[in-house]
């Protein structure tokens, strides 16, 4: 088993804080393992519910009934499938001494889950969950991470074929199974081809209308499919940073898939040496290592943007922290050079450092402003912001 305990502390510290604490992120990212780890640490009573189970669903038949005795941590796992629970947490999160602390795991974010917002504000923490990272595998698994993604099942897959065949299996059943359930009425076929379609657009500015045009569907139309695949984190969306420039920048977001294995199997690549020659691998390095030095970074994915302007100037990824702002850039070379592009941004939006992520093995200075990280060595090379 892979250890995640930066994960497990951050969850266990949310649990001291609040009385709910929700641990959200795609459908098989490790949430119950994780959860099944905090459980065994924790002194004092735990109580499980697993709403994929029937039994659990018919335990909470009446979940007033059920919850309201329950004393020490109680975890209900896939919350998704009972969003009406939601104003009944409110209630037991309010009684004097906070009695039971409650860790709800979902597959669908606090937007599509909208009753957190309206019941549980102030009372409820959201951590996210990521795929698994260069720090918890070792960067000696670098390139098998790219290939297969940080799906704990296909990353750990005794083969490649196994990896494949089990990311095949996640986008049949999520797509027949999982969408369903949380009401969506969008037919799976729809909803695949477009996310087959959203591969081949991976790391590009999202167009609405040619991609609708595609479909022959309006924008609105496209725009929902869309939103619903990011919101069971299946898709990701990196908004454009833009501020008063004398230049006409982007304002569209980019898209991409979130895991890096999920793209390989839409985009019909299983091995390392399909990954060589396909067009799509320095956008799928661009997205892998994106998360990857988010992660390291240990920014949510709010506080990450990237910058371009209509002039050609562009920055894969910006991170605003106060007064600090990191630029990233994104490599599949071992030999990155300065461009004009990287000093536009540094000029343009103050950049307190710009780092080039490469393919390369060394870490070294560009210029006073601008250094080349080995991909292999974010997680020494690059400091954790406070």
């Amino acid at each position: 088993m892979i250890s995640r305990e930066d994960h497990i502390r951050s969850v266990e510290k949310r649990l001291r804080q609040f009385p709910v604490v929700a641990l959200l992120g795609a459908r098989q990212v490790g949430k119950t393992t994780l959860a099944r780890l905090i459980a065994e640490r924790r002194r004092g009573k735990v109580t499980v519910f697993d709403l994929e189970d029937p039994v659990d669903l018919d335990r909470l038949e009446d979940p007033g009934l059920r919850l309201r005795p329950l004393r020490g941590l109680v975890v209900i796992d896939e919350i998704q499938r009972r969003p009406e629970l939601f104003p009944l947490l409110r209630v037991l999160a309010d009684r004097p001494r906070t009695p039971a602390r409650f860790l709800v795991l979902g597959s669908a974010s606090p937007e599509l889950l909208r009753q957190t917002s309206e019941s549980l504000a102030g009372r409820i923490c959201y951590c996210d969950l990521p795929g698994l990272s260069l720090e918890e595998v070792g960067a000696d698994k670098m390139q098998r991470l790219w290939l297969r993604g940080g799906f704990p099942r296909s990353f750990l897959a005794r083969s490649h074929e196994g990896s494949s065949a089990w990311r095949q299996s996640f986008i049949s059943t999520f797509l027949e199974r999982d969408i369903p359930q949380l009401g969506s009425r969008i037919p799976a076929r729809t909803l695949g081809r477009s996310w087959s379609m959203l591969a081949h657009w991976h790391g590009q500015i999202w167009n609405a209308a040619e991609f609708s045009r595609s479909f022959g569907v309006s924008n609105p139309t496209v725009s929902s499919y869309i939103d619903l695949l990011a919101s069971t984190f299946v898709v990701q969306r990196l908004q454009p940073w833009h501020e008063n420039l004398r230049k006409r920048q982007v304002k569209s977001p980019k898209v991409y898939i979130a895991d890096s294995g999920m793209l390989h199997s839409l985009l019909g690549i299983h091995t390392r040496a399909e990954l060589d020659r396909h067009p799509k691998i320095g956008a799928s390095w661009e997205g892998f290592l994106l998360n990857q030095v988010a992660q390291r970074l240990r920014i949510p994915q709010r506080d990450c943007y990237f910058w371009g302007t209509h002039g050609g100037a562009e920055l894969d990824l910006l991170v605003v922290r106060g007064h600090t702002r990191l630029g990233f850039e994104f490599k599949h070379t071992e030999l990155p050079k300065i461009t004009k592009s990287m000093r536009m941004a540094i000029e343009d939006l103050g950049l307190t450092r710009l780092d080039v992520i490469h393919a390369g093995t060394d870490t070294y200075d560009l210029s006073s402003k601008i250094r080349a990280v080995a991909a292999s060595r974010i997680w020494e090379d690059l400091p954790r912001l406070r």
